[in-house]
């Protein structure tokens, strides 16, 4: 098993992203349920309220049109839950599943009035995670042979990181860190900051490297990373011994270089490669011999995927 497999392992849709959905989905059906005359009750759909009678009960399924993996299920469960408690969600998929055209991904049954509010609101969270997921899976299956790790970056929809960051779990690859609080990476900005001018040489390089490693020791063995963007940099860093060395727009040969020089001085220490990477050079970054690599694409370049809520006739339960 390579390190990709054994580091993909899906963590659970935990209790913060139960609350995050449960804010969102507040949100979502706020904006749709913002009634202009207060008379009309709780329920401000004007097109359900003049042409769908209160009492009408019907069911719809979540389709796939396309290939990919799924993600946010529990998530639409949610949303129809908060769309009208009387309805009742049968989940087909579950979350990190294939799909192919055609499939089933739930069926919802209950009152048409809730189906048709929940609807839309369903969908977006649905397609939004499931192209977060199915991108990171092309990107995951592409390098699965190889023993590096693939992780995504903090570059998220603002409220949305917790939801986005499951999705690429999904998809099968790897959470770098959710809050600034989740360990110590010091950066070029941080690095220029110490040094104050633009660029900080080697020195202020080891130094941030020092300085990470001994506020980590008195707060918890918090983990180091430090970001470098030329070898002379690497050198200074590698001989502190950080945890991880994040190598910053190297080139595959600069790439080749930092392993090597890794190997040489200090074996122990991962080299993560990050900053003009995407799928069609993402292979190529993996043959040098990097242990990770970063992908703020996973997320931000990820498109939703096609997917649909299809009314049905009763008796139509299959998940196929």
């Amino acid at each position: 098993m390579s390190n990709q497999q054994r580091a993909a392992k899906p963590a659970p849709f935990g209790w913060k992203e139960m609350e995050q959905a449960a804010t969102l989905t507040r949100l979502a059906l706020a904006e749709d349920l913002d009634p202009c005359d207060k008379s009309w009750g709780k329920h401000a759909d004007a097109t359900s309220l003049a042409l769908i009678p209160a009492d009408l009960c019907g069911q719809a399924a979540l389709v796939s049109r396309v290939k990919g993996i799924v993600a946010g299920v529990e998530i639409a469960r949610m949303v129809f839950e908060a769309a009208d408690p009387n309805l009742t969600f049968c989940a087909f998929k579950a979350d990190g599943d294939p799909l192919l055209p055609g499939d089933r991904i739930a069926l919802i049954e209950g009152p048409m009035r809730g189906l048709l509010l929940g609807e839309r609101t369903a969908l977006n969270f649905l397609q939004k995670l499931s192209g977060i997921a199915s991108w990171t899976a092309t990107h995951a299956e592409l390098i699965a042979d190889l023993p590096v790790v693939l992780l995504d970056t903090r570059k998220t929809t603002p409220g949305w990181r917790y939801l986005e960051k499951f999705a690429v779990r999904m998809g099968k690859a790897t959470n770098h860190r959710m809050s600034l609080a989740d360990g110590i990476l010091v950066k070029d900005n941080h690095l220029a900051a110490l040094a104050q001018k633009d660029r900080a040489g080697a020195d202020r390089a080891g130094e941030g490297a020092r300085l990470a490693r001994q506020f980590s020791r008195a707060n918890g063995d918090l983990s180091v990373e430090i970001e470098v963007d030329g070898i002379d940099q690497l050198a200074a860093v590698l001989v502190e011994f950080p945890d991880i060395i994040l190598l910053d727009n190297f080139s595959t040969g600069q790439l080749r270089e930092a392993v090597s020089l890794r190997n040489k001085v200090a074996p122990g220490v991962l080299l993560e490669a990050s900053g003009g990477i995407r799928l069609e050079n993402l292979r190529e970054v993996a043959l040098t011999g990097v242990d990770r690599i970063s992908v703020g694409g996973l997320i931000h370049q990820a498109r939703s995927i096609d997917l649909a809520l299809d009314y049905c006739s009763a008796g139509e339960h299959s998940g196929s």
